[in-house]
């Protein structure tokens, strides 16, 4: 864990679930972590627990649809702890229902915030990652964007499918000072299972996690174990699933 001690790491969506319990988790391992959300609230119990057990965080409202708001929040990171050395594009909305249902506003809004919102994660963090030669993005994808999830979830693995597309293409693009994590969960506990508003739709995912979904810092553990490799290693995907889960 030597490789995650004093790192400042940026987690956008960090206000709940992945993000929650990642900021947790790194803090406890020495990692200086700002986390960026929408809701102030929650942001601030978190950062006050994990410095009542000794860590170090920060936080900024966020909503990463808004290119500024994410140029903020890692500015924020860079005037709180003088630097940024991962980024982790977690936000994401998952809203189920088939395309026959025809809801363009929740198309428009998962191509907002799970596409654009890691592309405006990019653009803040790349420009200083560039200039320190040095850095990690981390990005959040889904096994929905190994496997197209339908019916239902079409738009959402179309996402979540260029989210890794992007993290490939840039993991090209930076060359060898810059790694490139995609991390792609099956179900896992966490408020992205309310993203439905269709009602047939969302009674078959609370069902499906109810019955398959692990806990969220099984991810935190999976993003820890990327940060944690030597600086010449770099872990491009990983894939993790409950035991139980088919799909």
């Amino acid at each position: 864990m030597k490789n995650i001690q004093d790192k400042v790491v940026v987690i956008t969506g960090g206000s709940s679930g992945l993000g929650e319990e990642t900021a947790k988790h790194l803090a406890s391992l020495g990692a200086k972590v700002v986390i960026g959300a929408r809701r102030e609230d929650k942001l601030s119990k978190i950062v006050e627990a994990i410095k009542a057990e000794g860590g170090d965080a920060s936080f900024l409202t966020t909503d990463v649809t808004k290119k500024d708001d994410v140029s903020a929040l890692v500015q924020h990171a860079v005037d709180t702890f003088g630097k940024i050395d991962v980024m982790v594009n977690n936000a994401g909305l998952m809203a189920i229902a088939p395309m026959s249902a025809l809801r363009t506003d929740e198309w428009d809004r998962m191509i907002d915030i799970n596409i654009k919102g890691v592309l405006y994660g990019v653009a803040a963090a790349l420009p200083l990652f560039e200039e320190q030669k040095s850095g990690h993005f981390i990005n959040i994808s889904s096994v929905a964007g190994i496997k197209v999830f339908s019916p239902g979830g079409t738009v959402y693995s179309g996402t979540k499918y260029a989210v890794r597309a992007i993290s490939e293409g840039l993991r090209h693009e930076v060359g060898g000072n810059i790694r490139t994590t995609s991390i792609e969960p099956g179900a896992v506990e966490s408020e992205l299972k309310h993203g439905s508003s269709d009602k047939d739709s969302a009674a078959f995912v609370n069902d499906f996690y109810e019955n398959y979904a692990i806990p969220a810092d099984s991810v935190a553990r999976a993003i820890a174990y990327a940060i944690e490799q030597p600086d010449d290693v770099d872990i491009n995907e990983i894939v993790l699933r409950p035991t139980s889960q088919e799909f």
